[in-house]
């Protein structure tokens, strides 16, 4: 059984250069709607709050209310931290704004009650993690901004000090955590039948 959706935040890390893509990652479209539409869409019916960590201004036009960073130019993990400091539930889902092929169906997974004791949850495929797509608890405010302080600016980062949890995705859902960052990338994914 998932959490309850009202003690949830949804957050979409929207701050990144895009410099392989060379331009903004998220509003780039895919079947008719944004990247960032597609990302609201499946987050939406599974948490009772979304916000967008950008300084674009751009992503106004969505009606999601916009935070930008408090600390520019340092990754994701310092839109982690502003994500973390601006929200009022300790469970947050926390997914960037490059993969437009995830649904509602995978991102439950993050959510279940079993999983309550832990910080960090996120998916992997062997040895790779994706945490980018994941459940961060609201303790992990406080790790962020040490780690920055000291020049730290992967998220990878906060898992030595925090209970991480990673679950291994089936083949069935792979294609949902694909990363589009370059122009061949979306090529790709608009020649695929994916669902």
């Amino acid at each position: 059984m998932e959490q309850n959706r009202k003690h949830i935040t949804g957050i979409i890390l929207a701050g990144g250069k895009s410099s392989r893509m060379g331009t903004d990652k998220g509003l780039l479209k895919f079947k008719k709607f944004s990247f960032i539409e597609h990302i609201i869409m499946a987050m939406k019916p599974l948490v009772n709050h979304l916000v967008i960590i950008s300084d674009n201004p751009r992503y106004d036009e969505f009606g999601i209310e916009r935070v930008e960073d408090i600390i520019k130019g340092k990754g994701p993990l310092a839109g982690l931290y502003t994500a973390l400091n601006y929200s009022k539930t300790d469970l947050n889902l926390v997914l960037s704004c490059d993969v437009p092929l995830v649904k509602s169906e995978l991102l439950t997974t993050l959510i279940q009650k079993k999983y309550s004791n832990t910080d960090i949850v996120q998916f992997k495929t062997g040895n790779h993690t994706f945490p980018l797509i994941a459940t961060y608890r609201k303790n992990c405010e406080k790790t962020c901004i040490r780690l920055l302080e000291k020049g730290e600016k992967r998220l990878m980062a906060l898992q030595k000090y925090h209970k991480t949890f990673s679950i291994e995705i089936s083949d069935k859902f792979k294609p949902q955590i694909i990363n589009v960052n370059t122009p061949d990338e979306l090529k790709t994914i608009d020649h695929e039948p994916y669902n």
